[in-house]
């Protein structure tokens, strides 16, 4: 197995990297195979025939690196597989435990300079909530080893710096946009106490290779890592982004929704252009048990053979998949039925990592 490399003296941006659009074609797919049932009580079992078919339209266009804890899990993901029809040369088994499976935010984050890929280390924490997260983030170390990459462990003042992936969109030129709620909020979810709105942009730019932040209000509600941006805002090309809206004014999501599209008026590229933004619908309010979920069509996934769309036996479906099919025309836009996987308070993106070639 290569041997792990680390970098301490200079930041990536300082050496070169940048973090690539998640459309620009990746190597691998990351995905952490499910076995937190407490992710999703009562409907665990329905779980993995989801990743089932998410790994057959993603594993047509690129390679899967599936993280399993041991041989069992290894056998039911086969047995899965097998069953919806997925080759199975395209799966690569990385044995590593963890706590649970949202590669987005426990994953590699990649960083890139000419034709050479490196990992940066965001320091995984259970989005500040949860307390089972110390085998998750060591994900980062592991694939960097598996890979023999670069592993930037990111700091500020001296500490480990903390982002997820769900948390951060790039358009892979220098600009990214985030949320206020998720980052700069003082009280709750705090990832990087102590540190304000200078210092985190300082640190997103030293490892990121990104010039231009911008920041966003909220989140929709139900969403448990307090404000993440891939469930409202993402961009679709370099100068194109979708922004989801709720049209009901009695929906609890009208008000905090409605604050994004002003302040999105605002945004500027790292050219200095107006990107044009593009709406998304929401879906109509999805509860299981009682319980509002972030149901959102801003969740998808770019992956080399297909985007793959969030849907929610909605009549919205049908609207968010052909906005999504106009803008994304050098690959097709798919649904994957996703009323169960969002009981875990996520989707798609969420569980995905992209790896660029």
């Amino acid at each position: 197995m290569p041997q792990l490399k680390t970098t301490e003296a200079a930041t990536p941006a300082e050496l070169g990297y940048s973090f690539p659009a998640e459309w620009e074609k990746h190597a691998a797919t990351w995905l952490g195979w499910p076995h937190n049932a407490s992710d999703w009580p009562g409907k665990f079992e329905i779980i993995p025939w989801v990743y089932g078919e998410m790994v057959r339209k993603i594993s047509a266009g690129e390679k899967i690196n599936l993280i399993v804890r041991h041989k069992k899990d290894e056998a039911h993901a086969r047995h899965i597989f097998k069953h919806v029809g997925v080759d199975l040369r395209k799966i690569k088994f990385v044995t590593h435990p963890t706590n649970r499976g949202w590669t987005r935010d426990t994953g590699p984050i990649f960083v890139k300079r000419k034709s050479e890929t490196a990992i940066v280390h965001f320091h995984f924490n259970g989005w500040a909530k949860y307390d089972n997260w110390r085998k998750d983030t060591k994900v980062p170390k592991v694939a960097a080893k598996l890979l023999g990459k670069k592993l930037f462990h990111a700091e500020c003042d001296g500490k480990p710096f903390v982002i997820e992936g769900g948390g951060i969109e790039l358009n892979g030129r220098g600009t990214l946009i985030s949320t206020e709620e998720c980052y700069l909020d003082p009280k709750i979810q705090v990832r990087n106490p102590g540190l304000g709105k200078k210092e985190i942009e300082a640190t997103l730019k030293n490892y990121l290779g990104v010039k231009n932040i911008f920041w966003l209000a909220k989140g929709p509600k139900g969403d448990d890592t307090h404000g993440h941006i891939d469930d409202i805002c993402r961009f679709v090309n370099a100068k194109t982004l979708v922004l989801v809206r709720e049209k009901n004014s009695k929906d609890e999501n009208y008000q905090p929704l409605a604050e994004n599209w002003e302040r999105i008026q605002d945004l500027r590229l790292e050219d200095g252009a107006k990107p044009e933004v593009v709406e998304l619908p929401m879906p109509s309010p999805l509860y299981f048990d009682g319980v509002r979920l972030p149901a959102s069509y801003a969740n998808f996934y770019i992956g080399n053979a297909a985007v793959i769309v969030p849907t929610f036996n909605d009549p919205n479906d049908r609207v968010a998949l052909g906005i999504l099919g106009e803008l994304f025309r050098d690959r097709p836009v798919v649904g994957i039925h996703a009323v169960d996987l969002v009981w875990g308070f996520g989707s798609l993106h969420c569980l995905t990592q992209q790896q660029p070639v």
